[in-house]
């Protein structure tokens, strides 16, 4: 076989997207995995059970942490263990097929317990236990997957269903947390791959077909929260729709420079909040289907809010199609962005107080010592009220 063919081969080898979980004590897993080792499908092992039960010792005996019997008491413990059973043979192994490691790990209890014991008590045991029992959906995982990987880092829902029909691109890798080696795959497979490394337990459904009319029943069965940073109207339609047949909240947040709009509106307070908080008028199905590429922006520009939209972003959004291929997006603001909405999971989660409405998470204010000038302020509103005229708003 040529070079050109076996390159061609490999490459469009599907693998799958999701952990495989083995319990060594029985003798039927570590069947599968000798097999797998046989076939040289595991190339990398990750082995450090002990430093975990170390971990898992201490957060379970904190008044010891420090004392200078701390390690004798950890080694009696563990040899202990060691006596039941050798420690291969104690917890879980996960297998990535993906990147062909096998990695050993604790049980999924021990496993929680250790890694959200540091955020301890930013965020309390049982507002912990609610983050994490709940189930998120998002629709869009460009900032999207920003707010899974959020979400995810604060121990949070071990339940997830993403849906994007979109692969990763090179130009998406300004703003979206993944490497060369995943361009070309679904979003949702990318996505998936980093949720699952960072909580193996975690239960991720996906919909690589995107959201549509025909499968937007079955995305949000069972669902608590729904982030929505999807770019089509008429998706962005139907999701309120649901939110408000289900009674739960939507957030949704829009990159805009360096900075964030972060949306929150309460269908599970209120099922009558108005779509997208009235800000585009009555709405229709139908309304958003016959939107054309112009009505699209003036679309984006009317939610958003003119007086939001940056003069760099104006300026960019005036270029589209000109001098430059798609609106800009930045990193830095995707991240803050999935901090953001992450926040407000977790808060509409645990029922504690959250803006109802609009949030501008503005770096800009923050940190650029000239804006609040009034000679600044001042040129802003022109610029801002010439942007609004343009789009007829």
């Amino acid at each position: 076989m040529s070079l050109e063919k076996a390159l061609e081969s490999i490459s469009n080898d599907k693998v799958i997207s999701k952990p495989i979980i083995f319990d060594l004590s029985h003798k039927s897993d570590q069947n599968k995995v000798e097999k797998l080792l046989s076939e040289k499908r595991i190339q990398h092992v990750s082995d450090d059970f002990e430093e975990q039960h170390l971990e898992l010792f201490g957060v379970k005996n904190p008044s010891q942490v420090y004392t200078l019997t701390y390690k004798e008491e950890f080694s009696k413990y563990f040899e202990s263990l060691k006596k039941e059973a050798p420690p291969w043979q104690h917890g879980k192994w996960v297998y990535f097929p993906w990147n062909s490691t096998l990695v050993h790990i604790l049980p999924e209890e021990d496993f929680w317990l250790v890694r959200t014991n540091r955020n301890r008590n930013l965020i309390n045991l049982e507002e912990q236990k609610n983050f994490y029992n709940a189930t998120v959906g998002i629709g869009g995982l460009s900032v999207g997957s920003n707010i899974a990987y959020a979400l995810v880092l604060q121990g949070g829902p071990k339940r997830m269903k993403l849906a994007d029909m979109d692969k990763l691109a090179l130009s998406n890798t300004n703003r979206i947390l993944s490497g060369a080696e995943n361009l070309g795959i679904l979003k949702v497979d990318m996505a998936s791959r980093l949720i699952y490394q960072i909580n193996p337990y975690a239960e991720v459904e996906t919909f690589p077909e995107g959201l549509q009319e025909n499968n937007i029943d079955k995305f949000f069965d069972g669902l608590d929260i729904m982030i929505d940073e999807l770019d089509s109207f008429p998706i962005k339609y139907l999701i309120r729709e649901q939110c408000k047949k289900h009674g739960i909240a939507l957030l949704q947040a829009a990159d805009n420079g360096d900075n964030g709009v972060v949306d929150i509106e309460r269908y599970d307070i209120d099922p009558n909040t108005p779509f997208f908080h009235g800000r585009l008028g009555e709405v229709t199905l139908e309304m958003f289907k016959n939107l054309d590429k112009f009505g699209i922006g003036k679309t984006i520009t009317q939610l958003v809010g003119p007086e939001n939209v940056t003069e760099r972003m104006q300026g960019s959004l005036l270029e589209t199609g000109k001098t430059i291929v798609s609106w800009p997006q930045l990193g830095g603001a995707a991240l803050l962005n999935g901090a953001a909405v992450a926040y407000g999971v977790r808060k509409v989660l645990n029922n504690q107080p959250l803006e109802s409405n609009r949030s501008l998470v503005n770096m800009d204010s923050m940190l650029d010592p000239t804006y609040h000038n009034s000679d600044q302020v001042s040129r802003r509103a022109e610029i801002t009220e010439n942007f609004r005229k343009m789009f007829g708003l």
